[in-house]
């Protein structure tokens, strides 16, 4: 399915055309961190909505700005409210005009209390990168600690073979005829 790509000013308008041609099951919203993009850095927000008779999906596409707040589908459709809340959290995109009906605003959803961050955005920091090596180096010294014995004298320490697991229910070799 092709993204219906929508200017960000007329977001909520495109959107209340979709309902009105039909597209009534508002399925999710997200964003995506476009902001390493050559062109036109930002993100883009995503909506999916559904018609079920006859059964058709269209998915439109907004780019918006690091500060750039959005118009919010909250009028349109009640269940945008949650995925409002989650972009807004998880990537720091603003609505403007959100009502979940608490007047409570756009606040945290899924993080812990005094969290600080946006933990989608691709400038943030993950703590466990932060205090300890990446495992998954590719290149050498990339992994933090050097590979003893390479260059020196010391043999490199030999690592213990891993138990060979097998799914539930499949007995070891120590079952059976021998």
């Amino acid at each position: 399915m092709t993204p219906q790509d929508v200017a960000s000013a007329a977001w909520a308008d495109r959107v209340r055309e979709a309902r009105d041609e039909g597209y009534d099951f508002f399925d999710w919203l997200s964003a995506v961190d476009q902001t390493d993009a050559e062109e036109d850095p930002g993100f883009d927000v995503v909506c999916h909505l559904i018609r079920t008779d006859p059964w058709d999906r269209v998915l439109l596409r907004t780019r918006v700005g690091e500060d750039t707040p959005l118009a919010s589908l909250t009028a349109l459709f009640r269940g945008a409210a949650w995925h409002e809340r989650e972009t807004h959290e998880m990537f720091g995109i603003d609505f403007t005009g959100f009502d979940d009906g608490t007047g409570h605003g756009l606040r945290p959803l899924l993080l812990p209390d005094g969290f600080e961050g946006t933990p989608l955005r691709k400038s943030f920091q993950l703590a466990a990168r932060a205090s300890k090596p990446w495992p998954g180096a590719k290149e050498p010294g990339e992994g933090g600690g050097e590979r003893q014995g390479a260059d020196t004298e010391t043999p490199a320490p030999r690592k213990r073979a891993r138990r060979r697991l097998l799914p539930p229910g499949v007995p070891d070799e120590s079952w059976g005829p021998r």
